[in-house]
């Protein structure tokens, strides 16, 4: 497998993961800062503990959420690389061109 590949199937990861509304949700909520799997859950009181921690695991196999024990606790962060590395690749790309063809635009 290439790189490119491995790069593809991560980038499927993350766009699987930013796919829901509440897994951005829950970004949106850990990019204020690290909080404990609890403090997660109880921000998404329409779900039930199981299913919140079923989104954490999908968010954690896109690397986009890292989580690391302090005694019983788990505590979880933003891991913001693989947004950047779609941004780069995907959104960064997009932008330069529509700037572009605006520019075009402008001049003619």
């Amino acid at each position: 497998m290439s790189a490119g590949e491995v790069n593809g199937s991560d980038d499927d990861l993350v766009f699987k993961a930013l796919a829901s509304p509440t897994r951005r949700r829950i970004l949106d909520l850990l990019r204020a800062g690290s909080r404990t799997t609890g403090e997660v859950a109880a921000h998404v009181p329409e779900l039930d503990r199981t299913t919140v921690l079923q989104h954490l695991r999908v968010l954690e196999r896109a690397e986009l959420v890292t989580g690391r024990k302090v005694g019983r606790e788990r505590h979880l962060s933003l891991a913001p690389l693989p947004i950047k590395r779609i941004h780069d690749r995907w959104i960064g790309e997009y932008a330069r061109a529509a700037v572009e063809l605006l520019e075009d635009l402008d001049r003619h």
